[in-house]
């Protein structure tokens, strides 16, 4: 169980070492093509649908072949697309391997978070998600040495490297896996399927929604624009723009790392709050005209204080909304986090077109502003009916 344990650790990595690359490489990729550098909000666009896509539908491939077989042909689906695109010689040959990236990053997120909830503690799920934070970390290091040396083609080069290692552990340790072919039920609970449909007519279930949504957007829109951000407005050079998303993810690693040793300590809804608090400033030291390596340090707190919201909010799922229907509340929590990914970057370019990049951070903090009242509105309503725990 230890091993298996370590795997599932090791394909978290697996799972956040393609989200970070496109962010870190776009400078020197448009520059190369001579592209538009909102371009890469159509790539974003593609891989976050395919991602909600997959993420819905990945139910019925998982009752079929089981997580272990769909975590690693997701994995090795990633380390496909990503040696792909270091041969790629213009933007629309990104596209098709955009969508198999989407696809493939989707199973691999809905698979896990599902498998972990029902076979391990709770509290391993801030530090599977910190190991995400050391795939997404990993990358951009990756990208700015080959920025450095030979250009971003080798980076995705070595990102692959990384993920087809993770790809044959995956396939080695398939026997070792449950060998339920349907890992999302619970041995002793039974569970109440919901539509789509039937939860949007909750108003907690709409709340939770929009706080996904936006601790996702948050995210995403740091990790995609955050190098480009730095060049364009701080002056940087683009590797060193790259190597900077690397101090991002780090805060965000250390957030959910940090937030995983106070588990038993603290309780999970004062984690959140905590990094909600650590936002406000991290946001505003973006808002103002400071230095770059000032801005680095707020990409930091941002990290920092937003990587454990995700996470503990996914938690709380059963506390919140009960254990009959919460792989129904999951899905959907999940597949509105993508939504977020997806729609992030694109506004992002939408707005930075319009007004300059300038505005960026503009944009952040009005996303963060919505995050903080649906958080207010959904404890309220858990307290009004008697479902909010303070010391979960």
């Amino acid at each position: 169980m230890f091993f298996l344990l370590a795997v599932i650790y090791i394909a978290f990595i697996g799972l956040g070492v393609p989200d970070s690359l496109i962010g870190s490489a776009w400078p020197a990729v448009h520059s190369e093509m001579n592209i538009p550098v909102e371009a890469v909000s159509v790539l974003t666009f593609i891989i976050s649908g395919c991602t909600v896509l997959s993420s819905m539908f990945s139910a019925g491939i998982l009752n079929k072949l089981g997580t272990a077989r769909v975590t690693a042909f997701s994995t090795a689906m990633t380390a496909a697309a990503m040696l792909g695109f270091s041969f790629v010689s213009s933007f629309w040959m990104m596209i098709p391997l955009a969508v198999i990236l989407g696809l493939g990053a989707g199973a691999i997120d809905s698979g896990l978070n599902n498998y972990v909830a029902l076979h391990f503690k709770a509290s391993h799920m801030n530090f599977l998600h910190c190991f995400y934070g050391v795939g997404v970390s990993l990358s951009p290091y990756l990208m700015s040495q080959a920025l450095s040396n030979t250009g971003w083609r080798s980076g995705y080069r070595y990102a692959f490297y990384v993920q087809a290692v993770i790809t044959l552990l995956l396939l080695i340790s398939v026997p070792m896996w449950k060998k339920s072919s349907s890992p999302e039920q619970a041995d002793d609970e039974s569970t109440v399927n919901l539509t789509l449909i039937q939860l949007a007519k909750k108003p907690e279930v709409r709340q939770v929604w929009i706080i996904m949504l936006t601790t996702n957007a948050i995210e995403y829109a740091c990790g995609v624009w955050g190098s480009t951000y730095l060049v364009a407005e701080k002056g940087f050079r683009t590797e060193h723009g790259a190597l900077a998303l690397t101090v991002y993810y780090a805060g965000m690693s250390i957030g959910r790392f940090v937030s995983g040793l106070l588990s038993e300590k603290m309780s999970t809804w004062k984690r959140i709050g905590a990094g909600t608090l650590i936002l406000a400033p991290a946001i505003a030291i973006l808002l103002l005209p400071l230095p770059g390596t000032v801005t680095v340090v707020g990409l930091f707190l941002v990290g920092l204080g937003n990587g454990s919201i995700y996470p503990n909010m996914i938690h709380l799922t059963p506390h919140n909304f009960g254990k009959e229907v919460s792989q129904s509340v999951m899905g959907s929590q999940i597949a509105f986090a993508y939504i977020g990914v997806m729609l992030a970057p694109p506004a992002v370019s939408l707005i930075s077109k319009l007004f300059g990049i300038g505005v960026y951070p503009i944009l952040l903090a009005v996303i963060y502003v919505i995050m903080v009242i649906a958080l207010r509105c959904f404890v309220n309503r858990l307290k009004k009916h008697n479902n909010y725990n303070a010391n979960v």
